[in-house]
């Protein structure tokens, strides 16, 4: 099948390299020439575990191409993917000024009946919107389906080869079909398309951001509370999670979350709901909590040194807002950094991907030093802070840690390490959630 995808984002292109991989050939429109320069030297603009070979493959097969040219990009495909940013808008609100300019393109330069199906997150009504955009360009024939993703960062090239739903919001039979014919190769085993309205499919995505975003933050306030309760919420977390209505995902504790979905999504949900005169009370809290849990680790510094930190140093391990992605959007450890720097502190950090994005972010802050190892980040160090869950900081040599900082201490935004086994080495411990 000839497909278009605009956007080479980080939705568009995961999409992209992974429909070519099975055989259909893509099409990956970018208005960014120096990102689509780069992409045709096979140099991926995003670290995502397992893309750059599926790219590499597919690119020297001739089933993906990028290109700038719009026009080329309407010819190509019968369906056309939307995948472009919606970044959040002053009042919260999704902002659909690019997919509604690639609408409008499609309208422009279509010839023939055209597919628009949207992967960006868009509020409800989105596809509405399209549709007369399209039309005030164009008279021929078109349908416009939501068909949302679902993809975490991190894990995304196996989400999509093996996606556990695939949602399709349409009313229109032809575009089922060429959407269901598009996923075929991905439901070998079992069906997961999930066929609905359309409103409902552009729904559905925020829901479950919602949901998710919901659950993280109920549990950090029980971390919270087992502290004050001198409880330890990895026990209280197993307990719960035995139970079949509720499950282990999604229940571990820590500083916060971040990235590109949940926090913008949350706000753009609310921002919706109000305007439909219908507000997410629910919501309000989980951001609200969200955003206090992302100082807890620098409360815990202080309770330890003091509000004062001038002269002090600390490393951090783990900068992106999760593991396997170089991602750091709304990531914990730029406000641990803030919280760090405003209290006089410096700091010296460390991420297996996302040190060069640290760099850029922040290359006028003398007081921040990026550095390349685990280890070297410890050199001076008052104590260390685990922000991210990276595989390499789940078993560190500890008598090398301890032997490094100038007090034994660390402060585990991830619960990653067993506080008697950090009691037995001499190290002082300060999890989430649990007895320091």
């Amino acid at each position: 099948m000839n497909v278009t995808v605009i956007g080479t984002g980080y939705v568009g292109l995961v999409t992209g390299a992974c429909l070519a991989d099975v055989g259909n050939n893509v099409f990956c429109l970018d208005l960014d020439a120096e990102k689509i320069r780069s992409l045709n030297e096979n140099r991926i603009p995003i670290f995502e575990p397992g893309l750059e070979p599926i790219v590499k493959r597919n690119r020297a097969a001739g089933r993906l191409q990028f290109s700038t040219d719009v026009a080329a990009s309407v010819a190509h495909g019968e369906l056309q993917l939307i995948a472009v940013n919606t970044p959040p808008g002053e009042d919260g609100s999704a902002d659909v000024q690019h997919v509604l300019a690639a609408a409008r393109a499609i309208g422009t330069h279509m010839k023939s009946w055209k597919l628009i199906a949207t992967k960006s997150t868009v509020p409800v009504g989105t596809a509405d919107r399209i549709g007369q955009v399209v039309q005030q360009e164009s008279k021929i024939p078109f349908s416009v389906v939501s068909n949302p993703e679902f993809l975490k960062e991190g894990a995304a090239v196996e989400d999509f080869m093996r996606p556990d739903r695939v949602i399709i919001g349409a009313e229109d039979e032809r575009a089922v079909a060429l959407l269901r014919q598009l996923y075929a190769p991905f439901q070998r085993n079992r069906e997961r398309v999930m066929v609905m309205g359309v409103r409902s499919a552009e729904l559905t995505k925020y829901a479950a951001n919602a949901m998710l975003a919901t659950r993280i933050s109920l549990m950090n306030e029980l971390a919270n509370l087992s502290e004050a309760l001198g409880a330890d919420i990895e026990e209280v977390r197993r307990g719960i999670g035995a139970d079949a209505r509720i499950g282990y995902q999604f229940l571990y504790p820590g500083a916060g979350f971040g990235g590109s979905c949940l926090p913008k999504d949350v706000k753009a949900l609310q921002q919706s709901a109000a305007e439909a005169g219908s507000p997410l009370r629910v919501l309000t809290a989980v951001g609200q909590v969200n955003e206090a849990q992302k100082h807890v680790l620098a409360e815990k510094i202080k309770g330890k040194f003091g509000n004062n930190l001038h002269g002090r140093r600390f490393a951090l391990w783990g900068l992106a807002f999760k593991a396997n992605t170089d991602d750091m959007r709304e990531a914990p450890s730029r406000t641990l950094i803030a919280d760090l720097l405003g209290a006089g502190a410096s700091v010296r950090g460390y991420d297996p991907a996302a040190a060069s994005e640290a760099r850029k972010i922040f290359a006028e802050r003398k007081e921040v030093n990026i550095v390349d190892s685990a280890m070297a980040a410890l050199e001076g160090a008052d104590a260390l802070a685990v922000v991210t869950e990276w595989q390499e900081f789940r078993s560190p040599d500890f008598a090398a840690i301890k032997a490094k900082l100038k007090t034994p201490a660390i402060f585990d935004g991830r619960n990653l390490y067993d506080p008697a086994v950090l009691k037995a080495m001499g190290l002082e411990y300060y999890p989430i959630g649990r007895k320091a």
